[in-house]
């Protein structure tokens, strides 16, 4: 059985084919947010802080966590991000960085076993991260380049896999500890971005017996009208065999597209997440807060 068990003080959130979609949330990452970035730099948290509690709101099961600004301490502002996440939300995190000080700091700081974002099949990355991540008994995520680059060709990408989850275990971490990003590339750049990931997410699932996970938004980059885009590779991803996935859980129809996945792959058992998505879009639509609705239906229990 593929399963990835991921933990906070207070939640466990489990993946695999056995289980729903897990949601990643994207959102902490100051790349590309220049007002988030400003903000971490000069210690200001609480962009963070907000951005925490509506993605988990929306419906995140883990929220990645990443510090990435130029010219400031980031093993300090990564550490402290994640005490700060985890001061406001219950579920576990993914801790984001590509410096390895970085990593080790925001480890320290973590309460559970996180997810490490992540390693590449470098020998020089394999050397310095998976001892970092067998210390800590974390999760980490494999991602398939290495000193070549990003092959196109599906094998290539398949033996980095391979190389990844085989490495981690001589380090002592078992491959239900790890999962594979078989890298989503722009498909108006690469035309067979689509069905190449496709086709690795099933060889890493029935060869190698591991999750795999990938940041969803970069398949549609450059491209209109992306949320559809993201939606529809998710759920041809989710097909594919593909456990979870780093993305905006504030994007609904997104959300809604990876919760219909799990109603058809058969893991929303009687629809009932399905069911409780619609009532609360039901209620974002008539204005009515959750609060107001459960005055409502305690109203009506007493009847």
């Amino acid at each position: 059985m593929i399963e990835t068990i991921l933990s906070s003080p207070t939640q466990v959130v489990k993946i695999g084919p056995q289980h729903p979609f897990v949601i990643i949330g994207e959102r902490i990452n100051p790349t590309g947010r220049k007002k988030l970035a400003a903000e971490m730099a000069a210690w200001d948290f609480e962009r963070v802080r907000a951005d925490a509690l509506a993605q988990v709101e929306a419906g995140a099961h883990v929220l990645d966590v990443n510090a990435g600004i130029p010219l400031v301490d980031e093993p300090a502002v990564l550490a402290e991000a994640v005490r700060i996440v985890q001061s406001v939300v219950q579920v576990p995190l993914s801790i984001d960085s590509s410096v390895v000080a970085a990593l080790q700091a925001g480890l320290a700081a973590y309460q559970g076993k996180p997810l490490v974002n992540s390693v590449t099949g470098e020998q020089d990355r394999l050397e310095k991260v998976l001892p970092l991540v067998a210390q800590y008994k974390a999760a980490v995520i494999g991602i398939t380049n290495d000193e070549t680059g990003i092959s196109e060709d599906p094998a290539v990408r398949f033996g980095i896999a391979k190389k990844i989850v085989e490495r981690a275990e001589s380090y002592g971490i078992p491959r239900e500890d790890v999962l594979i990003d078989p890298l989503a590339m722009p498909v108006g750049a690469v035309r067979t971005a689509g069905t190449t990931l496709f086709t690795i997410v099933r060889r890493v699932r029935e060869e190698l017996g591991v999750n795999t996970v990938c940041g969803a938004s970069n398949i549609s980059f450059g491209l209109p009208n992306r949320t559809m885009l993201n939606a529809t590779f998710l759920s041809m991803a989710i097909s594919a065999g593909m456990t979870c996935a780093i993305t905006n859980p504030l994007e609904e129809s997104l959300l809604m597209t990876v919760l219909a996945a799990d109603v058809f792959m058969g893991l929303d058992e009687n629809c009932m997440a399905w069911l409780k998505a619609q009532r609360r879009a039901a209620r974002r639509a008539s204005g009515e807060s959750v609060d107001e609705s459960q005055r409502r239906r305690t109203r009506r229990e007493r009847r």
